[in-house]
């Protein structure tokens, strides 16, 4: 069994408790408006004046940088230039992104869309990152020690900061029908965002004090002179199989709960009949939910192994809550909460797992490039996803428009044309949206076998033992 480093392990819980700040601010930020995703269904709602296809393009922004490079090569910044340097670097752009968007929000005007997309590319870059440099944190002071523990008590708190914003968004903008939301009322939520930045960066700079104090010399801590990271060593990562597993149940299974939140209320709204503020409360089951059983399923990967187990049962989970979001009765909001319920437990466990497993598929040296990569597959499903999501919805909802002007004009033609696009469709905007969203469980499941398969196959891994 791997040697414990840390000989006093309550500074590593203390170094987890710095590292977990910036997350729930960055993950806050990140779904700011997820729960009122409906003020973008009309432009005429806004002073900001942005409509669906508009806001999936803005949120589609913070993936731009990631995939176009940028996170491939600053997670081999990471590997060369340790989390201190590299961290510190991005934790600041995630900040300055967050605060190029509130900027944006509170001028609006006919480039406001363009300021805020190029703030919400910086925070991307920014946050993905500084949560690589968090994880590699934690994979480092918590080696061989309660990692999947570690790493799942990471996860709660930073989706604790989803849930922050998912309740206080609809609460810092309500509901009031016929209202038209000035810029100042639109940004409300990202100015709570920031000030979270603000004390995030004041922790992490606590961090990187005490990771100096810890590990003195980088190089010496991390790796051996015959481990020394080389830039060679990225071919290794990409040509390994095992690595492009992962990345490809990342995508999936993240792009079918990550870009359904962007949009949840526009989906969840008009598919239970309910208010935004009850919308929020339901979608805000998912990161409440990990709060508790992410930390537990992290003990439970920990203590008893069998993380391609779990992973699996997580796709199925996953799957069955889309599939009732698609099909279940309209109107009947007892479903929606059951859907939460099944994707709660979902997301829970497949990170449980699938975090812990990287370190045991890739050498030390390029464990930084390797999270990296994995994020820069994530991102590129998760910019198109997010895009192909508010096209959908925006499609249907300016076919809905079209289909209420023509009932205006003459009744008749109104229902002819309603008639028509009944054949045609069969099937709204929330729910064309929720059935690709099922193609994405599908898909995660059919890899999360595969994986399973290779856990079979390769018992040397160490994929499904505990981690001690």
């Amino acid at each position: 069994m791997p040697k414990r480093l840390n000989p006093r392990p309550w500074s590593a819980w203390l170094a987890l408790a710095c590292l977990v700040v910036p997350m729930f601010a960055s993950y806050f930020f990140d779904d700011m408006f997820s729960s009122i995703s409906y003020l973008f269904e009309d432009p005429s709602l806004t002073v900001l004046g942005w409509n669906a296809s508009e806001y999936g393009w803005y949120a589609g922004a913070y993936s731009v940088l990631c995939v176009f490079g940028g996170l491939v090569v600053c997670g081999i910044l990471l590997d060369k230039w340790g989390v201190r340097i590299t961290g510190s670097i991005f934790v600041g752009m995630m900040a300055l992104g967050a605060g190029i968007v509130l900027w944006a929000l509170l001028h609006g005007g006919a480039h406001s869309l363009r300021v805020a997309y190029v703030g919400c590319m910086l925070f991307g870059l920014g946050s993905e990152i500084a949560g690589t440099a968090v994880t590699r944190s934690i994979a480092r002071w918590f080696k061989g020690g309660p990692m999947a523990l570690a790493m799942g008590l990471q996860l709660a708190i930073a989706r604790l900061g989803t849930a922050f914003a998912l309740v206080m968004s609809p609460v810092l903008v309500s509901q009031q029908a016929g209202h038209v939301y000035s810029l100042a009322e639109t940004a409300r939520p990202a100015m709570l965002g920031v000030g979270l930045m603000a004390v995030g960066l004041l922790l992490w700079a606590v961090f990187v004090a005490m990771d100096a104090k810890r590990f003195p010399s980088a190089a010496a801590s991390e790796t051996s002179e015959e481990d020394t990271f080389r830039f060679k060593d990225v071919l290794g990562v990409l040509s390994n199989p095992n690595f492009w597993l992962l990345g490809l149940l990342c995508v999936l299974f993240y792009s079918s709960i990550i870009a359904f939140k962007k949009f949840a209320g526009a989906i969840l709204i008009p598919r239970f009949d309910i208010p935004a503020q009850t919308a929020g409360w339901m979608v805000s089951m998912l990161p409440f939910s990990t709060v508790i059983f992410a930390p537990l399923f992290g003990m439970l990967v920990d203590k008893k192994g069998r993380g391609t187990r779990w992973m699996l049962l997580g796709s199925v989970l996953a799957l069955i809550a889309h599939l009732l979001l698609a099909f279940a009765p309209a109107g009947v909001s007892f479903w929606g909460y059951l859907s939460m319920v099944f994707l709660g437990f979902g997301y829970s466990l497949v990170p449980a797992a699938l975090w812990p497993s990287v370190p045991k598929v890739v050498p030390d040296k390029v464990l930084g490039t390797t999270f990296a990569l994995i994020y820069w597959v994530q991102n590129l499903g998760l910019m198109t996803f997010k895009m192909l999501a508010g096209n959908i919805l925006g499609r249907y909802s300016e076919a809905s428009a079209v289909a209420s002007e023509s009932a205006v004009a003459a009744s008749d033609a109104a229902a002819a044309i309603s008639d028509t696009a009944s054949a045609a469709a069969g099937i709204s905007g929330p729910v064309a949206v929720e059935l690709m969203f099922v193609a994405l469980c599908v898909a995660a499941l059919v890899v999360a076998f595969l994986f399973a398969r290779t856990s079979d196959r390769h018992p040397d891994l160490r994929l499904d033992q505990a981690n001690g």
